[in-house]
């Protein structure tokens, strides 16, 4: 088993970091540093362990057929972690294309 992040899904992360900082939702670069670094390793770690969900129509920009998985942050945050499964010699890969947490993306899924 493999997972795969897009270039673009890891800049969106390092964008992330000073965002998190310059908006100071950490007063530390380097605690919003961990915190996505944190993220990171959790999705690289659990995504196949993960409940899968099909993705929203919505999504299909980002690519056809996706899934997505939830990764609980903190009581007001929750990641989402969009991708494609693929099978290539008897080993599945998850290529990851789409990062994005409940406070901006919650309207696109559904709810149960």
């Amino acid at each position: 088993m493999n997972i795969v992040i897009l270039p673009d899904v890891l800049d969106y992360l390092d964008d992330l970091v000073i965002i998190l900082y310059k908006e100071n939702y950490f007063g530390f670069l380097e605690t919003a540093s961990n915190y996505v670094k944190d993220l990171l390793i959790d999705i690289k770690i659990n995504l196949p362990a993960k409940q899968h969900k099909p993705a929203p129509e919505y999504f299909n920009k980002y690519g056809e057929d996706m899934e997505y998985a939830s990764f609980i942050k903190n009581k007001h945050t929750t990641w989402y972690a969009f991708f494609t499964k693929y099978e290539d010699n008897g080993e599945i890969i998850y290529l990851v294309r789409y990062i994005a947490n409940n406070h901006t993306i919650a309207q696109y899924l559904e709810t149960t």
